[in-house]
């Protein structure tokens, strides 16, 4: 079944660039025994060589052990198709070696269909594919050397390679090697990687039914859907134990994603040469060089169809067809197969956006509620009213707004403003924002428990100490040429000098400070875009007739307000477009030594990138704007030119409001856009030729080639929107009760959206494993303390309510009506007469003696003239206080939610020790039978001390 047919070279050069290893069977007899010695087989000791890069790949390939004895036609034929057949680099063409395979081998081309996962013995699995375009340019001597010498060495590793002539496929320019990984080379490398495999199916029962189970029947799928899989004890995979585990077929006993995982780690660590002096290895390098053009496992089918081969288990179709449409979006997601198919690092973040997604729910229907709280209160509103009110509001004339050209304007011309202000800026506003600070613990409490039932479940119990020591970055090893001995392990390992690390360190963090600077320099040019037109958008809506009827909803504020917060949003996705491709650069140049070192850098520096684009603004008109206006006659000036902003009569929630409504759905819009689009059009484009010619001779890796590329960082860009989404939800929630609810409407369509791409408009990506999160965990943790300050500075700086209830509590006169002379009372008066000629507006045409503006100071007849009233300082002190209570109430609360709520289930704990039990239980048993065996037989090795031995960690591992 895995015997080394012959292989056509269909390229015309090949039989001179590979040449064979000879008929005999006498290189190969020598290294039959080699392939289980660990130390010398795998691609760890060969990366590590600095004498010869080849030094083990050489000597790896993929035979029968010594002494195995083969019985049966198949073994006859193969050897004799080892022996016999010429192989094509001796001289013979596709088809003349395809005429010398044995008749009941040989493929008939013209009826066989390409669209396969299988060589063309219809036997051996594709496990990965590499694809390039063999052009004649100045590199291509180069480029086919680096080839020879990368695809050679994958053959001494015992991977099996098919190669497609360039004539074979669609544009004819592209030619493929399919790579196919034996026995042999499954076995060991799951050793090196430390898999874990079954040992015996699991007999722990499962958890007691939940009563409400046949109320949410609609929202589950089939059982063989949601756990393609039996439930099975693992342990570590190991060579020498081979009989203990549930081995029915060696051809599905690893699942496809972990033969690609496995495989993906050999490309990773094959070398191709020397170049410069320098050893040179990976797939990644030929892939960043141009000698390969891609690099990819298969899909197991097409996407809206079954595959016809009855041994392939088309998992892509039912993915498709029960998770990733839209019409399934109130359908549970069946993360066991998604983690079966794509790897656990993908589960978990679909786990994660479905756990976050259920939470929303709670959180966008308390939002509505606080919302509709404030639609149907916003008749009763005394301060609108009063606004609105031609015998108050229209009474009370305003300061202009701008310098010289603004004219003095009525208080009752923000009527309709003040109106949608009280949606937002009322008392359950408070309630919302500490409703929130509790939200976020319970979800990040739950996700941790959410989270040990998958490590549980996906056997991620153990992960973080192998994953340590497995994802050291092939880069670090090429580029670290200085070596020193590890105190553990006591061997010689690659290092970077400390000096050159501190270098590194200094351009990373100076490079990440320059493009912050440049978003605060992009966010002061916005603030004095909004200065600088305010006095248009006022003059334009004050002489164009057009304007007038909605001149009461469309305030020169709001106008500015809308266009500004657009230009941001614009500006944004610009910086964002070319801070992601420097933070990249920088992260490379630091070497970061594994791959978890690597993402959580990159993380931290986008984040802290995307931190500040997106969310200064907010924080600028949330905590600054309308804070150091100064007062009529003495306003503060940016730059000594332009008069800062003043907040609208009703406040400035409603800004914020609008700002983070125009940020938060814009970015959801545009990265759908981008998300789910974009892929399809280039994925349409790449095969607007294909769609003529017969699905039989649309192979399998010419449709997923075709596809858009999910590298290494697709999760990044994923988790990174989410979390960016989750500080609008929290850290402004109290000024938009409504976000969570956008954000529950947009994460419905991103799991489909996700799902769909992934499933029809990607290639497959490389299985990769993962028990957590990872660095978001703490992004997000962060951010939940820190939403709590934010709010509290929100509810008390940005929105009125703190100043309504000292008025309420201290300086109302009417019983009946206690808020009726807020407005008043919140209004300052400024006498004409003391405006500065820089201040003065030009025309005064109704010759106003007295104006008013937004502050608490003494009038111009008081001997503290224009001076803060003692009513302010009372205002700030209450502010303050509340700041402080709101602040300690909500962390004391939060942290007793999180002690409350232990990070594991009881039951969970329970199983881990149980499962840890059993396996230690088997495995004593599995060497005590072992023991006895050889006793039995009178072996030599076995003595009767083993015996004891074994005996006695059985008694022990039964105590425990």
């Amino acid at each position: 079944m895995y015997g080394a047919a012959a292989q056509p070279l269909t390229h015309p050069v090949f039989s001179r660039l590979f040449p064979s290893p000879g008929r005999g069977g006498e290189k190969e007899a020598a290294t039959m025994n080699r392939l289980g010695k660990k130390g010398d087989e795998t691609l760890i000791e060969m990366a590590l060589s600095a004498d010869d890069d080849i030094a083990v790949l050489t000597k790896f390939k993929s035979t029968r052990s010594e002494g195995e004895e083969c019985n049966g036609p198949l073994c006859e034929t193969t050897s004799t198709a080892e022996s016999e057949v010429p192989s094509s680099s001796e001289g013979l063409n596709s088809t003349e070696t395809t005429l010398l395979i044995p008749e009941h081998q040989v493929i008939d081309k013209r009826h066989q269909s390409k669209d396969s996962i299988f060589f063309r013995d219809g036997v051996r699995r594709i496990d990965f594919v590499l694809a390039y375009v063999d052009d004649l340019n100045k590199e291509w001597e180069k480029k086919l050397e680096r080839r020879k010498e990368f695809e050679r060495n994958l053959e001494n590793a015992g991977l099996k390679l098919e190669r497609e002539d360039k004539k074979e496929s669609e544009d004819g320019k592209i030619c493929f090697v399919k790579i196919h990984a034996t026995w042999d080379v499954l076995i060991t490398y799951a050793e090196v990687l430390n898999i874990k495999v079954p040992i015996k199916e699991n007999d722990i029962p499962s958890t007691v039914e939940n009563p409400l189970d046949c109320m949410l029947a609609p929202l589950r799928l089939p059982e063989k859907v949601m756990h393609p899989e039996p439930d099975y004890f693992t342990a570590p995979f190991s060579r020498d134990k081979q009989e203990l585990y549930l081995i029915n077929d060696e051809s599905t006993f690893f699942s496809p994603s972990m033969r690609n995982r496995i495989v993906n780690y050999i490309l990773t660590r094959c070398p191709y040469g020397t170049e410069e002096g320098k050893k040179k290895f990976g797939i990644k390098r030929l892939l960043n060089n141009g000698t390969y053009s891609a690099a990819y496992p298969l899909h197991d089918c097409q996407y809206w169809k079954k595959a016809n081969d009855p041994n392939c288990e088309s998992e892509r179709y039912t993915l498709y067809m029960e998770w990733a449409r839209f019409l399934r979006f109130y359908k549970e997601q069946p993360l066991d197969l998604i983690r079966k198919y794509y790897g656990e690092k993908i589960g978990i973040y679909f786990a994660w956006l479905g756990f976050y997604t259920e939470m929303l729910f709670l959180a966008a229907v308390v939002g509505l509620i606080c919302f509709l709280y404030g639609l149907f209160t916003m008749d009763e509103n005394m301060s609108s009213k009063e606004i609105c009110d031609p015998a108050i509001g229209g009474e009370i004339i305003m300061c202009p707004l701008c310098d010289q050209d603004c004219e003095y304007w009525r208080l009752n011309t923000t009527c309709e403003s003040s109106q949608y202000s009280h949606l937002f800026d009322n008392v359950a506003t408070l309630f919302f924002a500490i409703f929130m600070g509790i939200w976020v613990t319970l979800f990040l409490e739950f996700w941790k428990r959410r989270q040990a039932r998958l490590k549980y479940e996906w056997d991620l119990v153990d992960f973080e100490e192998e994953q340590q020591q497995l994802q050291l970055r092939p880069e670090y090893e090429a580029k670290c040429t200085h070596k020193k001995k590890n105190p553990v392990t006591q061997e010689m390992e690659p290092y970077l000098p400390i000096t050159s690390q501190a270098v590194r360190f200094c351009i990373s963090g100076t490079t990440v400070l320059f493009w912050v600077s440049l978003i605060i320099a992009s966010m002061i040019a916005v603030i004095v875009y909004r200065l600088a037109v305010y006095a248009a958008f006022a003059s334009l809506m004050e002489n164009t007739q057009t304007l007038q009827p909605i001149s009461g909803l469309l305030t020169p504020q709001l106008a500015t307000s809308v266009t500004a917060s657009c230009l941001n949003f614009v500006i944004i996705m610009i910086l964002n477009f070319l801070y992601e491709r420097i933070a990249i650069w920088i992260t490379d140049m630091e070497i970061p030594r594994t791959h978890m070192e690597y993402e959580n850098r990159l993380t931290m520096k986008m984040f802290l990138f995307q931190f500040v684009n997106y969310y200064s603004s907010c924080f600028y008109v949330a905590f600054f704007k309308g804070k150091f206006v100064g007062y009529p006659g003495a306003y503060t000036y940016m730059f000594n030119r332009w008069r800062n902003e003043e907040c609208d009569p009703a406040g400035c929630l409603i800004e914020l409001t609008t700002q983070l409504t125009i940020v938060m759905a814009g970015k959801q819009i545009w990265g759908n856009i981008q998300e789910a689009i974009v892929p399809w059009i280039c994925n349409w484009w790449g095969r607007r030729k294909a769609r003529n010619n017969p699905e039989n001779l649309y192979s399998r890796w010419e449709q997923d080639h075709d596809l858009q590329t999910f590298g290494a960082l697709g999760l990044f860009y994923e988790y990174l929107e989410m979390v960016i989404q989750f500080g609008f939800i929290t850290l402004f929630v109290a000024s938009f009760p409504l976000a969570p609810l956008l954000a529950l409407m947009n994460n419905i369509l991103e799991i489909r959206v996700d799902s769909w791409k992934l499933t029809t408009q990607y290639r497959r990506p490389v299985a990769a494993k993962a028990h957590s999160i990872g660095v978001w965990q703490e992004i997000l943790n962060g951010m939940a303390i820190l939403s709590v300050v934010t709010n509290a500075f929100i509810v008390a700086f940005t929105s009125d309510m703190i100043p309504r209830l000292v008025y309420y509590y201290t300086a109302s006169e009417n019983e009946d009506s206690p808020m009726s002379g807020y407005i008043n009372n919140s209004l300052s008066v400024f006498q004409i007469s003391d405006f500065p000629d820089r201040n003065k507006p030009k025309l005064n045409p109704e010759n106003f003696v007295i104006c008013r503006y937004r502050d608490y100071r003494y009038p111009p007849d008081h001997e503290k003239k224009y001076l803060h009233s003692m009513q302010f300082w009372h205002i700030l002190a209450a502010k303050l206080a509340f700041i402080i209570i709101m602040e300690h109430v909500v962390f004391i609360v939060k942290f007793f939610v999180a002690w409350m709520i232990p990070d594991v289930p009881a039951d969970v704990k329970a199983k881990i020790k149980r499962e840890k039990y059993l396996t230690q239980k088997i495995l004593y048993e599995y060497e005590f039978e072992k023991l006895k065996e050889r006793l039995c037989q009178g072996g030599k090795q076995a003595t009767e001390e083993e015996f004891i031995t074994t005996e006695g960690r059985m008694e022990l591992s039964r105590a425990m």
